[in-house]
């Protein structure tokens, strides 16, 4: 009988080990993750910040009236209006945010302008990922 009972005693403590073992690898690997909302509010604001976190060549096109270009560090055009400073009178807008990734457009109905961005955390680190802006 006390072999039993030292028997599930042992696997007690070893079931928990483990278990806290897990959580705190758990905590460990989201250590280190960059703020979504600290990054976003400097990706706006500092243009050598916003340049180190795009990887060109950037997925998406450049569309202005008959002229399509790719985005590279040249012609890249900096974004300094967030998503939730747009004037809501004459633009729309959409976002959305995971836990991974932040998607946004803005528009005017009927115009011809879009433009949509997709930032990704890739490592520990905020990227934007994916530019289209369309003015036709």
């Amino acid at each position: 009988m006390k072999t039993g009972f030292w028997n599930v005693f042992l696997l007690f403590l070893v079931l928990a080990a483990i278990s806290c073992g897990s959580t705190k690898k758990g905590q460990k690997d989201n250590e280190g993750i960059e703020n979504f909302d600290q990054f976003y509010n400097r990706f706006h604001s500092d243009e050598g910040f916003q340049l180190s976190r795009i990887r060109f060549p950037i997925e998406g096109l450049n569309i202005d009236g008959n002229k399509t270009t790719t985005w590279n560090k040249n012609n890249w055009d900096v974004l300094t209006v967030r998503i939730f400073d747009v004037d809501k009178k004459k633009f729309r807008t959409t976002h959305k945010k995971t836990e991974n990734s932040f998607e946004q457009k803005v528009w005017i109905e009927d115009s011809g302008f879009l433009a949509e961005h997709k930032f990704k955390l890739i490592g520990k680190k905020w990227y934007l990922v994916y530019a289209y802006d369309q003015n036709l």
